[in-house]
C-alpha cells in the first residue's frame, strides 16, 4: 500500500504546482495562500477594491444570520454615505452557474438581496456606480476544490458517477444461527438391541436415501439386520462403534444440509413490524459472503431467557458452505422509499462541519455540502445541496478530499 500511496503524493503535488491562475485582483486559486496574503483587507475584515480614489470593501458577513455579501464605499479612504453609489455582484460557480445580487442601503453599509449559499467558492464580478463612476472588478474566490489532471486522476482510481434518485430502505441489523430444516435431519437408533457387527459411514459421508449405513445382531432373533438412511444427506455424527452394544440412544445423525434454516433474533418492536415476507439478506462472518431470501415467518413464542422472537428464513446451500451451528449477520428490509435524489455512503466525507460530496466539472473537483435525509446501509437521501446529473466522486474521494486539505483550501472572501 506503501509503495502505491507515496507514487500518489507526488503526483499530486505535481499537479497542484501546475494550477493556472485566473486575472484579476485576487489569487487565481483559492489554494494559494502566498497570493490571498497580498489581498487587501479592509476595517470590516473584507476585500478592499479600489478603482481610483474610489473602493469598495466586500464581506460575505454571517455571523449569527445567513451568510450574506455587506459593502461599504469610500473616496480617499474615507467612507461614503450609504446612498453614494450602487453595486451588483455577480457569482459564477462551477459549472458555469451565475448568481447576481443586488444592494440596498441598512445602517452604515450595503446588504445583497440574498443569502450566499455554500459553498463560497466562485468566480466573482463586481460592478459598481459610484457618484457617477462607473466601475468593475473581477477575481476568483475559492474555497473546497483543487485541480486535479485526468492521468492522475485515474492513476489514483478516482472514479465519478452522476447523482440520481434511488431508493432508501428501512433496514435492521439483526444477528441469527443456521439450523438444519425440521424433516431434513434424522437420529437413527437400533431397532432391536445387540452388538454393532459393521459400519461403513464416518462423519462429513454423504449419503443417499435407502443406503446401508450400519448392520446390527439383533438379541432377539439372533439375525443381523441393517440400518439405512432414510434421507439424502451427510453424516452428522456418529457413536456405533464395532463390537459395542446397540441399546435405545442414536447411532448416527444425518442431515441433508443442501438447505438450512437461518433463525434470527426479533428483539423489542422489532418482533411487531418484522413480519413473514420481507425481505433479508444473509451475510457469513467468516468471509462476508452475502445471500438475498425471504423471511418464510415469525415463530409464535417468546424466549423465556433472551425475550426475544424467532424470525425463520431459508437459504440454498447445495456447495455445502454453510454450515449449521454458525452465528450469521442478517439484514431485514421493513420499508423502501423512493427518494428523487441519492448518494452512495462511499462518496460521503467529513469537510470542516459538513457532509459534503466532491462534483468534477473537467479537471476541477470542489466539496459540496449537504443537508441528508434519509439513509440505509448503501445510500444517503440529498435534500439540498446538489442536482440530479451532477458528476460525483463514488470511489477513493478520499484522495480528493486529502489534495483540498494539502493545499490549505480557505474561507476567504
Amino acid at each position: 500500500m506503501l509503495k502505491f500511496v507515496l507514487p500518489l503524493i507526488v503526483l499530486l503535488a505535481v499537479a497542484a504546482c501546475t494550477r493556472p491562475e485566473s486575472g484579476g485582483q485576487s489569487p487565481g486559486h483559492g489554494h494559494d495562500r502566498d497570493a490571498e496574503d497580498q489581498v487587501e483587507k479592509g476595517s470590516h475584515g473584507g476585500r478592499v477594491l479600489r478603482d481610483g480614489s474610489l473602493a469598495v470593501e466586500l464581506a460575505i458577513f454571517e455571523e449569527g444570520v445567513p451568510p450574506e455579501y455587506r459593502a461599504w464605499l469610500y473616496r480617499d479612504d474615507k467612507p461614503l454615505p450609504v446612498n453614494a453609489g450602487q453595486l451588483a455582484v455577480t457569482l459564477t460557480r462551477l459549472g458555469g452557474v451565475a448568481e447576481t445580487y443586488r444592494f440596498t442601503p441598512r445602517d452604515d453599509h450595503l446588504v445583497a438581496d440574498g443569502v450566499v449559499s455554500e459553498p463560497h467558492s466562485f468566480d466573482v464580478e463586481v460592478r459598481a456606480n459610484l457618484d457617477g463612476h462607473r466601475s468593475r472588478w473581477a477575481f476568483a474566490s475559492y474555497e473546497g476544490r483543487t485541480r486535479i489532471a485526468a492521468p492522475v486522476a485515474a492513476e489514483a482510481g478516482i472514479r465519478v458517477a452522476r447523482a440520481g434518485p434511488g431508493v432508501i430502505r428501512d433496514e435492521h441489523e439483526l444477528q441469527g444461527l443456521l439450523i438444519p430444516i425440521e424433516g431434513r435431519h434424522a437420529r437413527l437408533a437400533a431397532r432391536f438391541p445387540g452388538p454393532i457387527r459393521s459400519v461403513s459411514v464416518g462423519v462429513g459421508d454423504l449419503v443417499r436415501q435407502g443406503q446401508a449405513l450400519a448392520t446390527i445382531e439383533s438379541n432377539v432373533s439372533l439375525g443381523t439386520y441393517t440400518i439405512t438412511s432414510p434421507i439424502d444427506g451427510v453424516v452428522m455424527a456418529r457413536s456405533a462403534t464395532i463390537g459395542e452394544i446397540a441399546g435405545t440412544e442414536p447411532l448416527l445423525e444425518i442431515a441433508d444440509l443442501s438447505a438450512l434454516w437461518v433463525d434470527v433474533h426479533l428483539f423489542g418492536s422489532d418482533a411487531e413490524h418484522i413480519v413473514a415476507g420481507l425481505p433479508i439478506t444473509v451475510n457469513r462472518l467468516s468471509d462476508g459472503e452475502r445471500v438475498d431470501t425471504t423471511l418464510d415467518r415469525v415463530l409464535p413464542a417468546t424466549a423465556t431467557a433472551s425475550q426475544s422472537t424467532i424470525g425463520r428464513a431459508r437459504i440454498d446451500n447445495t456447495d455445502g458452505r454453510w454450515r449449521p451451528g454458525a452465528a450469521v449477520g442478517a439484514r431485514v428490509t421493513v420499508a423502501e422509499h423512493s427518494v428523487p435524489l441519492v448518494v452512495p455512503l462511499s462518496a460521503l466525507q467529513r469537510f470542516r462541519d459538513w457532509d459534503v460530496v466532491f462534483t468534477r466539472v473537467g479537471d476541477d473537483y470542489e466539496a459540496r455540502p449537504l443537508e441528508l435525509g434519509r439513509r440505509d446501509g448503501v445510500h444517503a437521501e440529498v435534500l439540498d445541496g446538489l442536482n440530479a446529473g451532477d458528476e460525483i466522486v463514488v470511489a477513493q474521494s478520499y484522495v480528493v478530499k486529502a489534495d483540498i486539505e494539502k493545499a490549505g483550501a480557505s474561507h476567504d472572501h
